[in-house]
This record gives C-alpha cells, structure tokens and sequence, in this order.
C-alpha cells in the first residue's frame, strides 16, 4: 500500500490508493522504484505464473492432441495459456532441470573418456605416449588444483609414440591427388570408405598419425572425416546409446526450429485456410508436449537409473501416435490422407 499512487505510470488513468492494477492498462499501481529484485521478480512471473488457464492447457494438452490448437484458433483463448509463453515455460523448466541434475551428480572425469595406453616403468614411474595431447592437458590442469596437488606428477613422462604394427592390408589405398578429380560428394565418400578401413585394419584411432600413414593432408576436413569414422562404428556397435544421444539434444532442436516447422506445415497443408501464425500455434502446442513427456520422463530415469531410456521409450513410441491424432484432429485430415 505505501507504494501506490493516484495516476497509472504507464497511461496517466486516475486510480484509488485501492486499486491494486489500472482498471485501463492492467499495468501494476506501484511508485516504487525498479530494483534488481523486482526486475528478475517481474520476468519469471511472466513466464512461469499462470491461474486456471494453466489446468486446462496441461489436460487438454497432453490428453487432447490438435484439440487444444484447434480452440484456441477458434478463439478460445482466454481458456487456455498463450502457447508461445507456454512452450517457453516448460521448454525453460526442462533446461533448469536438467542443469540441476547435471549440477548435483557433478561433471565427469575427463580422465575416464581419453582413450590411452598408460603404462608403467620398470623404475615405477607412469609413462605416457607423447602424442596423447589430450591426456597430457588434462594431466597439466590437475597439478594446479588444490586436491591433486600432493600427486608426483614428476613420476609421470613421456614416451616416444609407437609406429603402428604392421598388419596384413585389407584396405584399398587410394592417393589423395587422385580423389581431386571426384566431386564434393563422391570425394567424401571414398573418404569416409578408406578411412574406415584403414582403422579397422590398423586401429590406430589418432586422427593426425593415421593421415601421416596414409600420406593425406592433415586439413580440418581430413580430421574430422577420420574422427567421423570411428563415430560410424561406435554407433553400429551400441545404436542404443546413441538414440539416448539424439534423445538428449532433441529439446535444443525443437527450441530453435520452431518456426521452420511451422513452414513445412504451411507449406504442405497451403490448401487448408490456415496462415502461418495458427501453423505455428500447432508447432508450438506439439512440441511443448515433447517437452513434458521429457520432464515427466526425467526423474524416473534419475531414480531407476534408465539413463534417458524411459523418455527414448516414449518419444518413439507414443509420439508418432501422438502426432498423428494431433494432424487429425487440427487440420480435419482422414485417416490414410
């Protein structure tokens, strides 16, 4: 009450000291000056502070797929959520959450994922290949942290790195100069086919001393089709884990394509009397649902542990279903057509 005054800031429309909001612009009857405080206060409550509409939005939502698009366009709208501040709301909830989580299980050692091949002296010291750039950065961080600090790193050196052993070739070996005269394409995958092969054959997985073998350019491109390679077969090895892979960046795609949905939609639907704002709404409704199977699916992930199999299950499972009824029921279509 101390803070209220008898003009509206933002329209001049006269007020009571009663009036808790302008009867005109709905804006707050409040003198007070902004402070960090109010200021952060007043953004997440526009994002995150619903009244009914938030009930009705998260039934028809997750229960009525395209029927809640379909309301709203019609013009229901003070029944439901704006779908837009919605789909930021949860899309935001689902980022904290996960940063909170990420937060209290703590980082992974990096130590863990670098691929090596330690070995110990005879004198006790650890010796380490002097090509392994990435285990010997990681090992330079560690002497300036507090709780390593009493390790002898001074036991640890370097070793000359070891010549691949010959094995018998089973690879086709083609000269890089004769890859020029190919198109992008085709250069690529001839690449990509000797490179693979040339792993298999020699399992030499160092990117710079396996296009030193082979006589290729250690250009950038070379580098990351040599690393790519071996990504091709980790995926046929554990195609599970990979799909959790592509689960987990799902919420980063759907964030910021949004709208280049909304286009293949207005696009494909061109003959249906929709504009590009109300294909939009339909994105925005269909993808806050991919949302809050994530959230819903996180913690019993966490707790079983399912490392993300619960929401892969679902998302591949029911989302096709899901999105299907959803297309039926906003855009009137048949079952086949």
């Amino acid at each position: 009450m101390q803070y209220r005054g008898v003009t509206c800031l933002n329209c001049s429309h006269p007020l009571d000291l009663t009036d808790r909001y302008c009867a005109y612009c709905g804006q707050l009857n409040t003198t007070k000056r902004l402070v960090i405080k109010d200021f952060f206060s007043e953004f997440f409550q526009s994002i995150f502070t619903y009244d009914s509409r938030f009930r009705f939005t998260l039934k028809d939502l997750l229960f009525k797929p395209g029927t809640i698009t379909r309301n709203y366009v019609a013009g229901k709208r003070f029944t439901y959520a704006n779908p837009f501040r919605f789909f930021l709301s949860v899309s935001i909830s689902y980022f904290l959450l996960i940063s909170l989580i990420a937060l209290v299980k703590g980082a992974p050692n990096d130590l863990k994922f670098v691929d090596t091949d330690i070995s110990v002296a005879e004198d006790g010291s650890i010796e380490i290949p002097e090509d392994n750039e990435q285990l010997i950065a990681a090992l330079d961080s560690l002497k300036t942290v507090e709780e390593f600090k009493n390790i002898p790193f001074d036991s640890i050196r370097l070793k000359p790195a070891e010549k691949p052993i010959a094995t018998e070739k089973v690879y086709t070996y083609i000269p890089e100069a004769s890859l020029d005269t190919l198109d992008v394409t085709d250069r690529i995958a001839k690449k990509f086919e000797l490179f693979r092969d040339f792993q298999k054959t020699t399992t030499i997985s160092n990117a710079n001393r396996a296009l030193d073998s082979l006589q290729y350019e250690q250009s950038k491109t070379n580098l990351w089709i040599y690393d790519r390679s071996d990504l091709i077969d980790r995926i046929q090895d554990n195609p599970l884990k990979f799909a959790t892979f592509l689960a987990s960046k799902i919420p980063f795609f759907l964030f910021f394509f949004s709208p280049v949905f909304a286009i293949f939609l207005w696009l494909v639907y061109s003959k249906k009397r929709f504009n590009y704002m109300e294909h939009l709404v339909f994105i925005f409704h269909i993808f806050t649902w991919v949302f809050l199977i994530l959230i819903i699916a996180l913690p019993i992930d966490l707790l079983l542990p399912l490392e993300n199999l619960l929401a892969v299950l679902l998302l591949f499972f029911i989302g096709p279903f899901y999105f299907y009824k959803a297309l039926r029921n906003f855009y009137r279509q048949k079952r086949i057509y």
